[in-house]
């Protein structure tokens, strides 16, 4: 028994060695790191563990597969539209976008702003309805309730009529809905795929690199994306009684709906092995907006989105909107956004007031210092629970999406935003927002620093996880 224990012990310290030197190795932040290390270390068999179910590193070499895969697809966007006009002030803005992305800057586009699900269901099941070649949707959540019912009776009925319908689901996220809804697809006949399913044999238990992307892309002419799901939980008049959240999506119509398209096609080829592309006429403008597609994912050498997002603050000249469910910027966001406050540049910042994960809302007051100290204006939105998610700067360009400003959307989940060069959009969004803001409560240093101690305690021990909430 004694060869047995000291087995046990030098297995030990070789896994916890071996997992700390990865981390150090491969780590890009100190305080990961340094953080992963006392884990693997302090917490035998444990640590190792959560290592290996959490740890970026791993993430990022699952994702060079997909981003090989993804880049058959779309090769045929990365030439750069050098006819593209956009307002003067946001033209460094468009060229940076383009060396970041790759992706061309599209005009000839037409935004819907969809608030909740009682406005946006009924669009996208009209969309699949009228359907005439090809439905493709993707979604992290899609719920069996009555609502789910709805799209599921929509896409079949599209089968019937001959149209290609294609849905992706995500591996995690098809399990917040029992009965799951795939096996009701499948009796339905609708093609049905899942992104990175968990498995025990072989092993694949990843609870990070999940596809958060809302895309629903109707004969290549119409796409929605936003941050809803599909489910009753974005209705706000819910048949069952119960109080919904609130959200925005967004009805897109134009060329770059074929961006969005090709996103869903990149995923459902890494997914399935299928590289069958449909056939489609040439695009059609539609409205005024210039419009790209800004894809995200697990990267070891380019964060897109935070870099986009940097570069859109530093642009401010006037005003900075942003509204999200879940903040916890990195270092870079936070400074550009200290900057912006310094220059004299107006920033709003709309958060849930009650938020549906406590330990993220807890985290997000322990850092909020930061931002009030140096003017940015923080605001608590009353109930119901938002989910929605904006950046507007200067009333002419915006980012819509599915994307949330905290390290799990930036560098962890793969999500498509699309930025609007538009001032009739971006108006709009902005008197929205402004809207919420004017109903909502100013949060101060002086209730922060008025805290209770286990308060205090409380959000600043949720805040050390920030690199993986």
């Amino acid at each position: 028994m004694e060869i047995v224990y000291w087995i046990g012990v030098i297995a030990n310290a070789l896994l916890a060695t071996g997992t700390a030197l990865h981390a150090l190795l491969n780590k890009h932040e100190p305080a990961a790191a340094f953080g992963w290390i006392a884990v693997c270390l302090l917490f035998p068999v444990i640590g190792p563990m959560l290592y290996f179910l959490l740890g970026i590193n791993r993430i990022h070499m699952r994702a060079r597969a997909l981003r090989a895969e993804e880049a058959r697809p779309l090769r045929g966007l990365t030439e750069i539209d050098r006819n593209s006009r956009v307002h003067l002030e946001f033209s460094q803005q468009a060229r940076i976008s383009s060396a970041v992305t790759g992706l061309p800057l599209l005009p000839g586009n037409r935004i819907d702003t969809l608030h909740n699900g009682d406005s946006a269901y009924p669009r996208m099941l009209d969309a699949i309805e009228h359907a005439r070649r090809t439905v493709f949707l993707s979604t992290y959540i899609f719920e069996s309730n009555r609502t789910g019912k709805q799209f599921t009776d929509a896409l079949a009925q599209a089968v019937s009529r001959g149209v290609d319908v294609r849905v992706l689901l995500d591996g995690a996220g098809e399990w917040y809905s029992l009965p799951r809804i795939r096996p009701i697809l499948h009796r339905r006949g609708v093609r049905v795929a899942v992104f990175l399913p968990p498995r025990l044999l072989p092993p694949r238990l990843l609870l990070n690199l999940r596809n958060h992307r809302k895309i629903l892309v109707v004969d290549g002419d119409v796409a929605f994306i936003g941050g809803m799901n599909i489910g009753d939980r974005h209705l706000i008049h819910r048949h069952d009684g119960r109080r919904g959240i609130t959200d925005m999506h967004f009805r897109i119509e134009g060329p770059v709906a074929r961006q969005i398209e090709s996103v869903f096609l990149s995923d459902w080829l890494f997914t399935t092995g299928d590289s069958r592309s449909p056939q489609h006429p040439p695009a059609v403008a539609a409205g005024n907006a210039f419009c790209r597609a800004i894809i995200d994912g697990p990267n070891e050498s380019l964060n897109r989105l935070s870099m986009v997002l940097v570069s859109a603050i530093a642009a401010a000249r006037h005003h900075i909107a942003i509204m999200t469910p879940y903040f916890l910027p990195p270092r870079e966001l936070i400074a550009a956004l200290q900057a912006a406050a310094i220059r004299g540049i107006r920033v709003d910042i709309v958060l849930p007031e009650r938020n549906n994960i406590p330990f993220m809302h807890w985290a997000t007051r322990n850092m909020l210092w930061q931002l009030l100290k140096w003017g940015i204006h923080v605001y608590y939105r009353p109930p119901p629970f938002s989910h929605t998610k904006l950046l507007v700067v200067d009333y002419h360009y915006a980012q819509i999406g599915s994307a949330n400003l905290d390290p799990r959307s930036l560098y962890l989940n793969f999500e498509l935003v699309a930025e609007v060069y538009d001032p009739a959009v971006a108006g709009g969004l902005v008197r929205h927002a402004e809207q919420v803001r004017l109903r909502s409560r100013l949060v101060t240093l002086k209730e922060l620093n008025e805290r209770p101690f286990p308060a205090r305690l409380r959000d600043a021990f949720c805040w050390l996880f920030t690199p993986h909430l």
